[in-house]
């Protein structure tokens, strides 16, 4: 089958949602179908890419970052990617498109498909869905919802990467929606025998937004300072000078290392070496970096929001608590920290919930929905 894929990110640019795009792209190709990847141009990538059996094609965009993208960059996306993506469904003829991101990756979707009726598959992530992130995007879509319900009415199929996302969407758009989670492909990794690091390691992963809740995490840290424990922070955005200056006056500067903004391979080794993944957020879809969590064998301590609860067994692989409780997230910490036999345990559970995850049958039922697209089209 020959599919399209849009995305306005695509690794190395953008976070996890790119992330779990270029996986299914790597499961897909490896299956025989033949993708093409339509996204933005950052300075420095090539134009034009091969890679794990699938082809990318990169646009100017006037993206300037690979690690954020304003409002106006991702309409930019959509001005100098539409005719790209209209000479690929021309000439190429795809069976599908699949988009990822309803905004902006759906309005391009959408306009494909009206100028040449190509199908396309929509999946969703947190942002794509009014009310999901009220203090960043609501302003946003008190403008712009009107014109996103042609975009989820005309798609052949939506996906949804969690219940939750699916829940509140269904309270905006009424239309059958799927849920696939984001995926964590086993095949990549084969970790030995469970350990532990010494000094025990911490690490989150993320844009530094205010979402990720990082400067409530940062005073937790602050509480637990007679415990030996280090944190990885791996990410950039909007609060990393505020957050660099937090860290110093809580004289945390020993504790914490700020890598920036990282390539996936080191998110993985980084991680690979980790044995927490915090998740103090106020609001998520699923975070992929969860996921890898599982597949890396990391337990996991999160807020209860969102699809966060899908990837934690509250004291099976991990703990969680209500945003913003700082006692109870302090207690989760100091158990684990001063339990190596517990931290062992949910460092294995996790490792065995990640085969729900996995990419192979992830791919599995992506194949399903395009097969039922493609069927729907030939009726």
């Amino acid at each position: 089958m020959r599919i399209l894929i849009l995305n306005y990110e695509f690794p190395p640019v953008g976070g996890g949602g790119g992330r779990a795009a270029e996986d299914i792209c790597r499961a897909l190709a490896r299956r025989g179908h033949e993708i093409r990847v339509q996204t933005s141009h950052v300075k420095g990538l090539p134009k034009f890419e091969e890679r794990d059996g699938y082809r990318i094609y990169r646009s100017f965009s006037f993206r300037r970052r690979a690690d954020m993208c304003s409002v106006w960059e991702m309409a930019a996306y959509l001005v100098t990617n539409l005719v790209p993506a209209l000479r690929q469904a021309v000439i190429w003829r795809p069976d599908l498109i699949h988009a990822h991101f309803a905004v902006p990756t759906g309005v391009l979707a959408w306009a494909v498909h009206f100028f040449t009726g190509t199908p396309y598959v929509l999946t969703v992530q947190l942002g794509d869905v009014p009310g999901a992130l009220p203090e960043q995007t609501d302003h946003l879509f008190r403008v712009v919802k009107p014109f996103t319900l042609p975009i989820w009415r005309r798609a052949a199929a939506v996906v949804a990467v969690s219940r939750h996302i699916r829940d509140i969407a269904l309270n905006s758009y009424s239309v059958p929606i799927d849920i696939i989670p984001n995926a964590v492909d086993l095949r990549q990794w084969s970790p030995g025998p469970v350990t532990l690091s010494r000094p025990k390691r911490l690490v989150f992963a993320g844009r530094f937004n205010p979402q990720k809740n990082l400067f409530f995490l940062i005073n937790v840290l602050t509480r637990i300072v007679d415990l030996d424990w280090h944190l990885d922070m791996l990410g950039d955005g909007v609060l990393m000078d505020s957050l660099r200056r937090e860290i110093k006056e809580r004289g945390l500067q020993g504790r914490i290392t700020l890598h920036g903004w990282v390539e996936p391979d080191s998110v993985e080794r980084i991680m690979g070496r980790s044995d927490i993944l915090v998740l103090p957020s106020i609001s998520e879809g699923l975070p992929l970096v969860g996921t890898m969590a599982l597949g890396l064998g990391l337990a996991i301590i999160g807020s209860r929001v969102g699809g966060i609860t899908d990837i934690v067994e509250d004291g099976g692989n991990g703990y969680l608590f209500a945003v913003n409780d700082l006692d109870a997230f302090e207690r989760a910490l100091r158990v684990l920290l001063e339990s190596d036999d517990l931290l062992k345990t949910m460092k294995e559970m996790s490792r065995k919930m990640a085969g729900d995850f996995d990419l192979e049958n992830v791919a599995t039922r992506y194949e399903e929905i395009y097969e039922r697209v493609k069927h729907s089209q030939n009726m």
